[in-house]
């Protein structure tokens, strides 16, 4: 990981918004036409393990992440971000990954700074465009699943143990014919992939916040 930066995460983070990063997206992930997918938004909402301050770094860092419910049609019982497809009253990604988050986990908007957005990322399996939007819990507020016929389970997990080199792997499935790998994080028995372990490695990587681990370990998706 870098050495602690004088402007601090929340900086890096609004920075990163601004500049943009390229997804180096697998072609097995592109959509056959992107004009006819589904705009959706998610909420990577950052918060302090302690009171740290305006110059916390990475290491005083959390993530708010869920497990979705095992019955949902697509990514089922699969670890994401909070979020979902925009609504015609949405004013844009921002507010429909706010309104999503607040709609899944019960957190207080008021408590939540939005930093800005990354480019769309496709999700061919469910053909949806998706907003990431960077985002930072100056309040942190009780959550939990409101409706666990989506979503079973609520909780933060460290930034420190998502960048743990004994935590990082890959995961190989195949789509199309052809094999896909992706990163994954395994902390305490917890798989992220998919979609949300793409978004945090490049975001790490594209941050400088990144550390050197064996991407030749594969984990089974599951």
């Amino acid at each position: 990981m870098s050495s602690p930066s004088l402007r601090g995460a929340r900086e890096e983070l609004t920075d990163l918004c601004a500049r943009g990063l390229d997804w180096r997206v697998d072609p097995a992930r592109m959509l056959s036409d992107p004009a006819d997918a589904r705009p959706a938004a998610v909420l990577v909402l950052f918060g302090e393990l302690e009171g740290t301050g305006p110059l916390a770094t990475a290491h005083d860092l959390d993530v708010l992440l869920q497990r979705r419910a095992a019955g949902l049609g697509s990514h089922a019982g699969q670890i994401a971000f909070p979020g979902g497809r925009l609504e015609p009253s949405d004013h844009g990604p921002q507010a429909a990954a706010l309104r999503e988050a607040v709609e899944e986990t019960g957190l207080d908007p008021s408590g939540v700074d939005l930093l800005g957005t990354l480019p769309p990322l496709p999700v061919p399996v469910s053909n949806h465009l998706v907003t990431p939007v960077p985002a930072w819990w100056t309040r942190p507020s009780r959550v939990a699943a409101v409706d666990h016929a989506e979503t079973v389970d609520v909780f933060r997990v460290s930034v420190t143990d998502l960048l743990e080199p004994k935590n990082r792997a890959s995961v190989e499935h195949t789509r199309w014919g052809r094999t896909v790998r992706t990163p994954a994080f395994l902390v305490d028995g917890v798989l992220v992939w998919g979609f949300t372990g793409i978004v945090l490695a490049r975001m790490f990587d594209a941050l400088g916040w990144s550390v050197p681990y064996d991407e030749n370990r594969t984990v089974s998706a599951r």
